[in-house]
């Protein structure tokens, strides 16, 4: 009688891989491009790695941004109004990104919305905080608000915050180096404003530290104003603004804690504004 044959053992399958998801880097936005930090230093947030900026980032952000100003001045208020109202499409377009990021429905809702309100100031700005003067004579004596150039921000720390202190800037012509204390939701806005036709150089976002970077833009000659609403410590904002008198800009400052979700006004534009005072004969 034959022998009954052992089962063959079959060598079993291998594991299937663990897959290691791809992690984030945030760089800085600079030019319309992101780089990394010229230090090749970074961070970590969150379990991310992020840029963090140093002194030759800030002067290579506010040589784009001067580098931009004149067109972005030059150009339509209408286009600007339209090129505002696009980025407020973008944020709509990519709700789940900042939701992942901890940002509420609402507080997207406002900031897009935002978005909306400046675009729609765009080309009525200048009707508004310009006038033509009476004048006792054959002239023409007309005030025009003009754009004060490159605006350094010290943002605070919320989207609807970073919304609510880089359109009033941009809306009126000028261009921006903001300084962003949450750089994952900083740099994702990045992101919308790279995609939403705002020409490169008008809008550049560092990350790092305030302390650090925020005195090489405070002291910068080719920085025209200098906004502190995200500066939450005293003695850092008063030395900012010895830094600033040096080249006499202009400095914005808000009360610590500012409430963003109410009616903005007219204010945070026109600071941001220089009024042109131009005399024109009139024929009899």
């Amino acid at each position: 009688m034959p022998k009954k044959s052992s089962p063959v053992a079959l060598p079993a399958e291998p594991a299937p891989p663990v897959r290691l998801s791809v992690r984030k880097t945030y760089k800085l936005f600079i030019g319309g491009k992101f780089p990394r930090s010229e230090s090749g230093r970074t961070y970590v947030v969150n379990g991310d790695n992020v840029a963090l900026a140093s002194r030759k980032d800030a002067r290579d952000a506010v040589l784009a941004a001067r580098v931009a100003q004149a067109k972005w001045a030059g150009a339509t208020a209408y286009n600007r109004g339209q090129v505002l109202y696009r980025v407020a499409e973008m944020l709509e377009a990519r709700r789940a990104e900042f939701a992942a990021l901890g940002v509420p429905a609402g507080e997207l809702d406002a900031a897009a919305d935002r978005w909306v309100w400046y675009a729609g100031w765009a080309d009525k700005i200048a009707q508004v905080a310009g006038s033509a003067n009476p004048v006792a004579g054959p002239f023409f004596n007309i005030s025009a608000p003009e754009p004060t150039g490159v605006v350094a921000v010290v943002a605070p720390p919320s989207l609807l915050g970073l919304t609510s202190v880089i359109a009033p800037a941009v809306v009126t012509g000028n261009t921006a180096v903001v300084l962003a204390p949450d750089p994952q939701v900083g740099i994702t806005l990045a992101e919308v404003l790279a995609t939403s036709d705002v020409p490169g150089g008008v809008v550049n976002i560092l990350t790092g530290r305030h302390a650090e970077t925020a005195p090489w833009l405070a002291s910068h000659a080719d920085v025209n104003a200098l906004d502190l609403t995200g500066v939450e410590h005293a003695d850092l904002a008063a030395e900012l603004e010895r830094s600033a008198a040096g080249t006499l800009k202009r400095v914005v400052r808000h009360r610590p804690g500012a409430d963003f979700t109410g009616d903005p006004g007219l204010r945070p534009m026109t600071m941001l504004l220089e009024t042109k005072t131009v005399w024109h004969p009139k024929g009899e």
